[in-house]
């Protein structure tokens, strides 16, 4: 993969949704509900504050919680990625 995020941007590869509940019933592809997971495939360099580079407390390999709505989905060699703020996640999952 080619990307390099810019400043405090991130790059996401989206975890697959589940497809059964708990209790075994399977689910179509309407009733999915829309990925909140992800594996950080890219991290960008930081953001410039006050002549400094702030930086970025995520990395590469990291499974991440992030905003339902939010970032930009872009298709590249037939792969979808997400491409977000820093500020647009909410938490690493350990």
């Amino acid at each position: 993969m080619n990307i390099k995020p810019l400043g405090d941007r991130v790059v996401i590869k989206k975890l697959e949704a589940e497809e059964t509940t708990k209790s075994g019933i399977v689910l179509t592809g309407a009733a999915k509900e829309r990925p909140q997971e992800a594996q950080v495939v890219a991290v960008g360099p930081g953001a410039m504050s006050d002549g400094k580079r702030v930086e970025m407390e995520v990395r590469v390999g990291d499974k991440v919680l992030y905003s339902k709505y939010s970032g930009t989905e872009v298709k590249v060699e037939g792969n979808e990625y997400t491409i977000l703020k820093q500020d647009d996640i909410l938490a690493i999952v350990e």
